[in-house]
């Protein structure tokens, strides 16, 4: 690399930063910044600590994105002011310094902008994610499970905190179905990619012939509603069944009928729920797990509207996998959305999955 093409570097590299500083909006944050802080200084902010959470929770995803704005700046300045010194003076090693930490400041670049490509009205949201395991019996609820570690891995990767809502072990082995509530900024920006049906092809570890298997498990990913979130729900279109928790591998969680099924009449959708001891708040949790359900739903059917508008045919079934796993004749991951693919199938299983993450979010705005 030469200075010029730092130099050039530096240039593109303003102009993104300006691009940030108009779409962020940085004076209105700012302001309400300010407004939040406020409010947690009044007398009885603690009363209510859902509403308080509420409040922590905003102010500190604006302080981080913010903060991060800022910090690019003012790394990019400081390059900036570390090239004019080696235009007046050659040293080796400053300009060695220079190099590495261009590099890091690209990548750093190339995070932020993807941050910014998350700005639909619930991508800074938790997530609830569910794997249901597909027609195979063992073979498909083994892969189900495997996904599982997959996505809690991936989370552990990013800091974010993991709780199983409901467990459905499998007949033999592995899942039927898992539904996992997924805290983190962005959880459900990053998360929303992996909607669709994944697919394993590999040696059965339970056929004693050793042939090949194709298995498949579909994935569902939704924004974690709190009670306030208006998504018109009646319950006279609901049908609540309560039932014995169990807990993952099958063993006793409690003796009473706390866990609760739900089912919307109108659109079929099912949600279960069996973390809190509680059926009430068990029935308190599904309801917003409902409403998040509901909201995919409407998500779901104006984009097939507007696929029909453009007249795109897009079929859904288990032949239309988003993404391929395979173990054997050879080695790879392929996601047939975008065709990003990866040789490295123990790290993509061990939760690296975010190459996958971020080529869908790119192909979105391409």
């Amino acid at each position: 690399m030469e200075l010029s093409d730092v130099r050039n570097e530096l240039d593109k590299t303003a102009k993104k930063l300006a691009d940030f500083r108009g779409s962020l909006d940085l004076e209105n944050k700012e302001a309400r910044m300010q407004e939040l802080d406020e409010v947690m200084l009044e007398p009885g902010f603690w009363d209510s600590q859902d509403a308080a959470q509420k409040v922590i929770s905003e102010s500190n995803a604006l302080k981080d994105i913010v903060g991060e704005y800022n910090e690019l700046n003012d790394t990019h300045e400081n390059l900036e002011m570390t090239l004019e010194l080696l235009r007046e003076e050659n040293d080796e090693e400053l300009q060695e310094e220079l190099f590495s930490e261009l590099k890091v400041f690209k990548k750093k670049m190339e995070d932020f902008d993807l941050q910014m490509l998350l700005s639909d009205e619930y991508d800074r949201s938790n997530a609830v994610l569910e794997i249901h395991s597909g027609a195979g019996g063992t073979e498909s609820q083994d892969w189900a499970s495997m996904l599982l570690r997959m996505y809690t891995r991936w989370a552990e990767h990013q800091g974010f905190k993991v709780e199983t809502l409901d467990y459905q072990a499998g007949d033999e082995a592995g899942v039927k179905s898992v539904t996992l509530s997924i805290k983190g900024h962005n959880a459900y920006g990053y998360l929303k990619a992996e909607k669709g049906v994944h697919r394993l092809v590999r040696i059965s570890p339970f056929d004693s012939s050793g042939r090949r298997h194709t298995s498949f498990s579909s994935i569902e990913v939704m924004p974690e509603f709190d009670g306030d979130v208006d998504i018109d729900l009646k319950m006279e279109d609901v049908k609540v069944d309560t039932y014995r928790s169990s807990g993952a591998g099958g063993q006793h969680v409690n003796t009473t009928d706390s866990a609760v099924r739900m089912t919307h009449i109108p659109t079929g959708a099912i949600v279960t729920c069996q973390t809190e001891r509680s059926q009430i708040k068990n029935r308190e949790r599904a309801i917003n797990l409902l409403k998040a359900k509901i909201y995919q739903i409407r998500v779901e059917e104006e984009e097939a509207r507007l696929l029909e508008i453009r007249g795109e045919q897009k079929e859904i079934g288990w032949g239309s996998q988003i993404r391929s796993y395979v173990f054997h004749p050879y080695s790879m991951v392929k996601d047939h959305r975008t065709n990003e693919e990866t040789g490295n199938v123990g790290a993509v299983m061990d939760g690296e999955i975010d190459m996958f993450i971020n080529a869908y979010l790119r192909s979105r705005i391409s």
